[in-house]
């Protein structure tokens, strides 16, 4: 059955999903403007090169920070349609740990935009960074195991559930992490969401929190 054929009620996850690529896209076009800037090592250079693309750089970080506080609404969505069970509990605990994250990355983002000098010069208190970045990583660990307690195909829970300790090793060891590899894995979790298509034995009792379905 095609997605043109299929009923919207088929598809529970498709706008939940939706927003999440939505945001995970915007996030990375509003992050890549001057992105070069992020593996220029001397601050001085740094500072220049923002200064020379000061309007793209403050447009980047208003797009950075609407995908950021997006992506969460798009996983909120995903728990609430979830049935009740063990995916939906998982679900739920990554989607709050989400919410609570997004806003200190929204602040940092705000500060870039606003003090070119301070950004260049990596001055400012790095704890919002890494409270966001852990808040993702355990986001990223219950989706995971959620994912894998669902009917959905076993790379996009795998991806999550792999992803989450190679990126809290790498964030414990050198106190930093890219953030595009949490939206990366996001945003195919997102894919797969839109993708999914519910069985017939959908109107039935749920199976592990998520009901008995036909996958892409």
């Amino acid at each position: 059955m095609t997605g043109r054929e299929t009923p919207q009620g088929l598809r529970p996850y498709r706008r939940a999903g939706a927003v999440i690529v939505a945001a995970s896209t915007c996030w990375g076009i509003g992050i890549s403007f001057v992105g070069m800037v992020h593996a220029t090592r001397d601050p001085a250079a740094r500072l220049a090169m923002l200064q020379r693309s000061r309007g793209p750089w403050v447009l980047g970080q208003f797009l950075a920070a609407a995908g950021t506080m997006a992506v969460p609404v798009g996983f909120v969505r995903f728990a609430q349609a979830v049935r009740s069970g063990p995916t939906k509990t998982l679900a739920t605990g990554a989607a709050a740990a989400l919410v609570a994250g997004a806003p200190l990355f929204v602040v940092a983002l705000a500060d870039r935009a606003t003090d070119l000098e301070k950004f260049a010069y990596r001055r400012g208190a790095n704890w919002p960074f890494l409270t966001y970045s852990g808040l993702h990583v355990g986001a990223l660990a219950a989706l995971g195991a959620g994912l894998l307690l669902s009917p959905l195909k076993p790379w996009s829970g795998l991806t999550s559930a792999v992803g989450a300790p190679v990126f809290g090793a790498i964030l414990a060891g050198t106190k930093d992490i890219p953030p595009f590899v949490f939206y990366l894995v996001e945003g195919a979790i997102g894919a797969q969401l839109m993708r999914y298509e519910e069985g017939p034995a959908a109107a039935g009792p749920a199976q592990e929190g998520m009901s008995p379905g036909n996958q892409d």
